[in-house]
């Protein structure tokens, strides 16, 4: 990743395309993970990790390596604009409208809705059972989908130890899981 991102900062247009695809899912797992947190917020995740790709490409001219991995520089992009859209949300009123939508609504219906709610509920009440560090790991590694070598140089650690903290992270969510009787 930190070669492709140097590619693309020397103005490599292949290589600029190819960071996009390589980046997209995890950026959109990301602003996922972290919307879906704001009833109402997950269906504008394609929207933001869009806005994301944007910024990229306006700030790749002005980026500067200063040792860090390429992909914290792409997260740090994102987690503004996640927090961009959720400020934004915290000021926006619904108002009813007496005019129908032209197009049927295709996202989850209410039952689905529910369920996703208080699933995601469980998995964050699971979550802050753990120390911030195992709780940083796991999401970088799960959902946002980084490598142990990428969630190694945001966190400092190896990518051996990584692994051997994400281990011991999911050993320890499974007894709070069974413990609060999430898991049979």
């Amino acid at each position: 990743m930190n070669h492709l991102g140097s590619l693309a900062v020397q103005g490599d247009d292949g290589a600029v395309d190819s960071l996009l695809r390589e980046i997209w899912p995890m950026v959109f797992r990301y602003c996922r993970s972290r919307l879906a947190r704001v009833s109402g917020l997950a269906h504008h995740s394609d929207d933001v990790t869009q806005e994301v790709c944007i910024a990229l490409l306006t700030a790749l001219p002005r980026y500067e390596d200063r040792g860090r991995p390429f992909i914290s520089f792409v997260f740090g992009i994102a987690a503004h604009k996640v927090a961009d859209t959720l400020r934004v949300a915290g000021r926006v009123e619904l108002v009813p409208v007496d005019a129908m939508p032209e197009r049927p609504d295709d996202g989850p219906g209410p039952e689905e809705s529910a369920v996703r709610k208080s699933e995601a509920q469980r998995a964050r009440e699971l979550l802050d059972e753990l120390p911030d560090r195992q709780r940083k790991l796991l999401v970088m590694r799960v959902l946002v989908g980084l490598t142990a070598d990428e969630t190694g140089h945001v966190l400092g650690m190896s990518a051996g130890a990584v692994r051997v903290a994400q281990h011991r992270a999911i050993a320890r969510l499974r007894k709070v899981a069974v413990a609060k009787r999430f898991v049979p």
